[in-house]
């Protein structure tokens, strides 16, 4: 998926020459027909080749992910997702980055 959001639809081949150290073509080929028939994935014909183009939009997919990756290992608790998060980079945040998360903790509170 990351492939085809970042060249806006992709062969098989070309999601396969963009992966370090790639499967082979039939294994990507079979991953895509799967993400074809769960409907996150469609496609148009181009000459002799099917080029495969992400059904939602990016930021909406990020959303999707996130709130998976938050129910299925943080008991979907956001604060235990950010905690891990900010714990896991805290290190490597600018203090610019550091204000700008305290300005929208600050707004989320507003907005309650």
């Amino acid at each position: 998926m990351d492939v085809i959001y970042r060249l806006q639809g992709a062969s098989v081949r070309e999601v396969r020459d963009n992966i370090e150290d790639p499967p082979s073509y039939s294994a990507v080929r079979a991953l895509i027909k799967r993400l074809v028939d769960k409907g996150y994935l469609y496609y148009k014909e181009r000459g002799l080749k099917y080029v495969y183009f992400p059904t939602f939009d990016h930021s909406k997919a990020s959303r999707s992910a996130m709130n998976n990756v938050v129910k299925t290992f943080f008991d979907n608790s956001h604060f235990l997702a950010a905690n891990f998060l900010l714990s896991m980079k805290a290190s490597k945040l600018t203090e610019e980055e550091l204000s700008e998360l305290e300005k929208l903790i600050k707004q989320k509170k507003k907005s309650k």
